[in-house]
């Protein structure tokens, strides 16, 4: 007599099993195994005169990469497939070895806005948005970039082509992988690019630089402005020189030129200021260290033209 793997004797006698024999040896319920039966992915062998579906050594073996597969996360769809015969075994796990790949990242960005959520005590409403920016495909980020930079610098034919590329650039590396940081630096960057007052403080900016620039100048000198300023005001400070002292004004001299409009001066860097966390979301979200801001050496100024100023 043959022998049911689990030590059961097969059914009656005949080297046949019922599904509780099946469920008894393996582990599974008759349930799940009825289930699979019904479904076509386990064919019963025989009917019991009883009409009890009976199965054979095989069908214990078939059952065992049934359950194997399922474990594995393939539908029955799949299984159907390997069982007979249309694909092999190592095509249906290429096939879904890339299906767990795009899962991972779902999960992965899924997880990352519930740890934003959770840090940030977001309302319903904002979660939901987060998510929804979360998951925009990298044609989608890079469309709300490209509508930022356009509204930005439209008609702005001076403004300096070095700004205009590297803001091209901005927010539209967001990783498949994303850490929760990245999510919540994409989300507030995003929010950020769509809000009109930003946009406005932007341009403005923009607009000024563009001002600053006559025909001959290079692309890139609004960028050395703020570098001469950093190290100007590092000398100035490392000497313990005070802003509001008179050698502050040799510096404001060397830095701006004989005749400068203080206020305007301030107003510039203010709007400088409002696009410093714009220059840190979008590192954050490319995954690189966030940029100094040198917030010391431009207090220093602000406080040198306040006093100059009169505010």
């Amino acid at each position: 007599m043959r022998h049911h793997p689990g030590g059961h004797p097969p059914y009656d006698g005949t080297g046949l099993f019922t599904i509780g024999e099946l469920a008894r040896s393996t582990g599974l319920t008759v349930r799940t195994i009825r289930y699979w039966s019904d479904e076509g992915v386990l064919d019963p062998v025989a009917r019991s005169a009883g009409g009890y579906r009976l199965y054979d050594a095989a069908s214990v073996a078939r059952l065992e990469l049934i359950r194997t597969l399922r474990e594995l996360g393939l539908g029955l769809a799949q299984v159907r497939e390997v069982l007979s015969g249309e694909r092999t075994v190592a095509e249906v796990a290429a096939a879904h070895v890339a299906a767990l790949d795009a899962q991972i990242r779902s999960l992965r960005v899924t997880r990352a806005v519930l740890s934003t959520v959770a840090r940030r005590g977001s309302t319903a409403a904002e979660m939901t948005l987060m998510n929804k920016l979360a998951r925009l495909s990298a044609a989608e980020r890079r469309r709300i970039v490209d509508e930022f930079v356009e509204e930005t610098f439209r008609g702005l034919d001076t403004a300096d082509p070095a700004i205009r590329e590297r803001m091209r650039h901005t927010g539209v590396s967001l990783p498949d992988d994303p850490t929760p940081d990245q999510v919540d630096a994409w989300v507030e960057l995003a929010e950020l690019l769509q809000d009109p007052d930003f946009r406005a403080a932007m341009r403005r900016n923009i607009e000024i630089n563009a001002a600053d620039r006559g025909p001959d100048t290079p692309a890139g000198a609004s960028l050395w402005f703020f570098r001469r300023l950093v190290d100007l005001v590092g000398a100035a400070r490392a000497r313990g020189a005070a802003p509001e002292g008179p050698e502050a004004d040799a510096v404001l001299t060397e830095l701006l030129g004989e005749g400068a409009d203080h206020a305007a001066v301030l107003r510039r860097i203010d709007l400088g200021t409002q696009v410093a966390r714009y220059r840190e979301l979008a590192a954050a979200v490319a995954g690189h260290e966030e940029p100094p801001r040198h917030q010391e050496e431009f207090a220093w100024v602000v406080t040198a033209l306040r006093a100059r100023a009169g505010s």
